[in-house]
């Protein structure tokens, strides 16, 4: 059974850092591409950022680029995404999931996204 457990959420002040991590297990994690999306309150899901199988293909939605860094662990089994410079629009429940198709694609398999982490920017 595919589980993704998001963790590292939490409330923050305009301009501050946040690390997210995505333990995975239930399957090949290091032969995957990976992907976080997000949905803010009363929104649909955003892409966010994705990952190849050995971390050195990423792509980022332009609304982050610059700002969030996407990385694994493949020993760990752990997805992360490190953000920084956050702003109030970042404010989301971020998911990770197994993405389709290279790490350039932006769509994911919905069933196998995880349970999410709430971030809040705000002062």
């Amino acid at each position: 059974e595919v589980q993704l457990v998001e963790s590292g959420g939490g409330l923050v002040q305009p301009g501050g850092s946040l690390r997210l991590s995505c333990a995975a297990s239930g399957f090949t994690f290091r032969t995957s591409t990976m992907t976080w999306v997000r949905q803010a309150p009363g929104k649909g899901i955003e892409w966010v950022s994705s990952i190849s199988p050995n971390g050195l293909g990423t792509s980022y939605a332009d609304s982050v680029k610059g700002r969030f860094t996407i990385s694994r662990d493949n020993a760990k089994n752990t997805l992360f995404l490190q953000m920084n410079s956050l702003k109030p629009e970042d404010t989301a429940a971020y998911f990770c999931a197994r993405a389709i198709g290279a790490y350039s694609s932006t769509t994911y398999d919905r069933a196998s996204r995880g349970q999410g982490t709430q971030v809040t920017v705000s002062s």
